[in-house]
């Protein structure tokens, strides 16, 4: 049994991704109170749990698609998982990213040129 399965709860998190990077349309961003403070939280077509946003998401998915969240329906995003670093330890976390930034990271690397050969008569 994998533990991170006995206790499910109502947001995403890290461990739900399985490793996996996963492309997701965002259906509404609510505003909900979560552990004692007003956040907001992006849901995702198909899903029921939802992404309490912090900054760095919130900021991303900004970049991407405006800082109006009534915008952002219908918007395509990417979640990861990453270690990032959280008041002084690295934990486990989502990150987003644009879907074109997944096509980027998996196309092939080009083929460069050798470079030229080692001239030895450089003066110095």
């Amino acid at each position: 049994m994998d533990i991170n399965t006995a206790f499910p709860g109502n947001y995403l998190k890290a461990a739900d991704l399985k490793g996996r990077q996963v492309p997701v349309t965002i259906e509404r961003v609510e505003m909900e109170d979560v552990g004692g403070d007003h956040k907001p939280v992006v849901y995702f077509q198909g899903t029921e749990r939802g992404l309490v946003l912090n900054k760095t998401n919130a900021s991303i998915i900004s970049d991407m698609y405006g800082s109006e969240t009534t915008q952002w329906g219908g918007k395509r995003i990417v979640l990861y998982p990453a270690r990032v670093e959280f008041q002084g330890r690295l934990v486990d976390a989502i990150r987003v990213q644009h879907p074109g930034a997944v096509q980027a990271a998996q196309a092939p690397i080009p083929q460069q040129a050798p470079p030229p050969p080692f001239e030895s008569d450089i003066p110095f």
